[in-house]
């Protein structure tokens, strides 16, 4: 099957788990809600399982919707949390790899 001919739908549900990969190092707050003052790795990660889950169940709603829901084991979830893991480098990149201008030196 060629990239062109997937749905709307699974076209959609890359492009949200791509951006949700990466909102955990775009923004200081947890979630956009709770400002943490030195937002380190382990808030990170929690926030972006919770990305994780919500891109999981609207992939779940859209698959849902289609038909038959398939039955998901360990192996699904094992390389799409590696997937989401890979999605988020670029953001993991910019916001703890590099250096930023604005950032006062202690």
């Amino acid at each position: 099957m060629s990239p062109s001919g997937l749905s709307f739908e699974t076209w959609l549900v890359i492009l949200v788990a791509l951006v949700a990969a990466n909102l955990a190092f775009v923004s200081p707050k947890f979630l956009f809600i709770k400002t943490i003052p030195r937002k380190h790795t382990g808030w990170c990660l929690l926030e972006m399982f919770v990305w994780y889950l919500l891109v999981g169940a609207l992939g779940y709603l859209l698959e849902s919707m289609i038909g038959n829901v398939f039955p998901k084991r360990w192996e699904f979830f094992a390389v799409t949390i590696c997937l989401f893991l890979v999605a988020a480098f670029p953001g993991f990149t910019w916001r703890f790899l590099m250096k930023h201008r604005h950032e006062v030196q202690d």
